[in-house]
């Protein structure tokens, strides 16, 4: 079977681990892009419309921006920017791939969304500690095991103080449960390490995604 005539998942998995293998564990979100050629169908994650999770968090909690800042991490082709936008959040959203970048700004030209190619571990240093909302949606997941520490702290590390939010939505696995594959779950303790970089657990939602057979989410709020 060709590649292009792979599942969209089981490509999306192949570009990475050939990238992994070399050593470079962000590059293939480029790669992956660019091969699509335009076609979000085969992007996994790209519906071109907001997560069902963080929807659904924003109608539990009555979220709105009053014109609050808001950073979107690894916001690749910016649906869940868009829905802050609509929010009245200030956005700025971004992501290692500048094709990625490219064609969320053509999707969202008609708006004020700042999209920006940044790297999560060289970001720009006036966003540390900048905004008063931050978005992480399926971000974490992505990337090797041994980076999730450096990868949670870098996070953190945009959220205001005092008073800053974060907001994570991510496949869940159990603490004594060992991720098998890619995309890698998150664990409760590999959450607990928000709390290490001074944030506080204010929400915790489990819900169950509509895979066969489901496959469990956590909706995380944090508290500077």
């Amino acid at each position: 079977m060709a590649d292009e005539e792979l599942d969209p998942r089981e490509r999306t998995k192949q570009i990475a681990a050939e990238f992994i293998e070399k050593g470079d564990a962000l590059g293939w979100f480029d790669a992956l892009y660019r091969e699509a050629a335009g076609d979000n169908e085969r992007i996994p994650w790209a519906d071109l419309e907001p997560n069902k999770f963080l929807r659904h968090f924003a109608e539990k909690t009555n979220l709105q921006g009053h014109n609050r800042t808001a950073l979107v991490v690894g916001c690749g082709l910016g649906d869940d920017a868009r829905f802050l936008h609509d929010l009245n959040f200030r956005v700025t959203a971004f992501d290692i791939s500048p094709t990625a970048i490219e064609w969320a700004r053509r999707l969202h030209d008609e708006t004020d969304i700042k999209f920006v190619v940044a790297d999560l571990f060289d970001p720009p240093q006036e966003w540390y500690q900048a905004f008063d909302l931050v978005l992480e949606v399926y971000t974490i997941q992505p990337l090797p095991l041994e980076m999730r520490a450096k990868v949670i702290d870098a996070i953190a590390n945009f959220v205001k103080f005092p008073g800053g939010n974060l907001v994570v939505v991510t496949r869940g696995r159990e603490d004594e449960e060992e991720p098998t594959e890619l995309p890698w779950p998150l664990s409760r303790n590999d959450l607990s390490r928000f709390a290490a970089n001074g944030l506080r657990q204010i929400y915790f939602a489990e819900m169950l995604g509509d895979e066969e057979p489901p496959i469990k989410r956590f909706i995380v709020e944090y508290e500077r």
